[in-house]
């Protein structure tokens, strides 16, 4: 039996052992600024910015599932900043993806670089062969978001630990269920929850996963004295939408290779770039780190023209930033100034059936030019 599968089903019923009788087995969303708290401050709930029920039921699930411990925060890029500015400071090098998510760069060239943090970068599938003297942490996106090119992370970690670096790895595109970074020999994991891991596109969320204590006490502190928490409601909605993820995910993977595999033969695709396919450069080492090839596809249409109306010739895709919903999306992502090719769409495929989504695909290309 996969331990994998052991362990989403502990997750599942978590509650199951730990109700008495009368007792709900759903978490209760906690709607409260203060407890109660007389004499000296002493319990688990002091005040509300530190700690909330729903987040403690919310974090011992996903920290089950990711196999340590877990912090919770109220978006992707709250999560990412927690571990970027608990972990470095003026003097402190940091090695980005020049073709990972572009917001994570932003930020640390907005807020990192002015107060001393040297930040470099380089692109994702040349990272286990760059340079690592001096540099504190190391950032990774596997696959890569949105070109979708992979890093070796077993390479990886060995050389950042022989360097003395952290690794920290962007396992949004994955989930826990899809690849398992934290085995690999990464410090730390960071997802954007509003993706997969919610799967409902109604809450921004995200976590941060490490077997690191000192790391972890770091990543606390920064959320208790920044005030970057999480709502109680949100907290609850992420916690029904997990409870599906692993079904989900896949249905969503195999639509993906579905639809990736009909994509590679169609005459008005230039490019199709997907791990589950033997033609992506990174196949192999897809093979060997990843448990499943994702959900998303990066497809090259002959222009930004063809590729907005595909999009808008499809019935059954959303035209939408984001990804990891139940429901398939796509986007033209040159039109946020990524380095892709005009026409570089980035699929993110849902729950649809299978045959229904393929021939809505089929029909939308086939009025398009080529």
């Amino acid at each position: 039996m996969d331990d994998l599968d052991t362990r989403f089903a502990d997750c599942l019923h978590f509650a199951t052992h730990r109700r008495r009788p009368g007792e709900p087995f759903e978490p209760a969303i906690v709607n409260t600024t203060i407890y109660a708290l007389p004499g000296e401050p002493q319990g688990q709930y002091q005040y509300a910015r530190w700690a909330n029920p729903t987040w403690t039921a919310l974090e011992d699930v996903l920290g089950l599932l990711e196999d340590a411990e877990t912090l919770i925060f109220p978006s992707g890029m709250a999560a990412a900043a927690a571990v970027l500015y608990s972990q470095l400071g003026p003097g402190d090098q940091v090695l980005l993806p020049s073709d990972g998510y572009y917001t994570v760069r932003t930020a640390a060239d907005k807020f990192l670089a002015p107060i001393g943090v040297r930040v470099r970068t380089c692109p994702t599938a040349a990272v286990e062969r760059e340079a690592l003297d001096g540099v504190k942490l190391v950032w990774v996106e596997t696959p890569s978001n949105p070109g979708l090119d992979l890093a070796d992370l077993r390479a990886v970690a060995q050389r950042a630990r022989a360097a003395g670096a952290l690794l920290v790895v962007d396992n949004t595109t994955m989930t826990p269920i899809g690849q398992r970074p934290l085995d690999l020999g990464a410090d730390a994991v960071v997802s954007s929850d509003t993706k997969a891991v919610n799967g409902h596109s109604d809450a921004l969320f995200g976590h941060v996963a490490s077997r690191n204590a000192a790391l972890m006490a770091g990543v606390r502190d920064w959320r208790r004295i920044c005030g970057a928490i999480p709502g109680a409601f949100e907290t609850w909605l992420v916690q029904r939408g997990l409870d599906t993820l692993e079904v989900r995910f896949a249905r969503m993977c195999d639509n993906a290779q579905h639809l990736a595999e009909r994509l590679a033969q169609h005459p008005k695709v230039r490019a199709v770039r997907y791990p589950g396919l033997a033609s992506h450069p990174a196949h192999a080492l897809a093979r060997s780190q990843m448990r499943r090839f994702g959900a998303l596809i990066g497809l090259t249409l002959a222009s930004a023209d063809a590729a907005e109306r595909f999009i808008d010739g499809c019935q059954y895709v959303r035209p939408a930033t984001s990804f990891g919903g139940v429901h398939s999306s796509a986007e033209r992502r040159a039109r946020w100034g990524e380095a892709v090719d005009p026409g570089y769409v980035r699929f993110s495929v849902g729950c649809e059936p299978a045959g229904t989504l393929w021939r809505d695909v089929e029909r939308a290309l086939a009025a398009v030019p080529g």
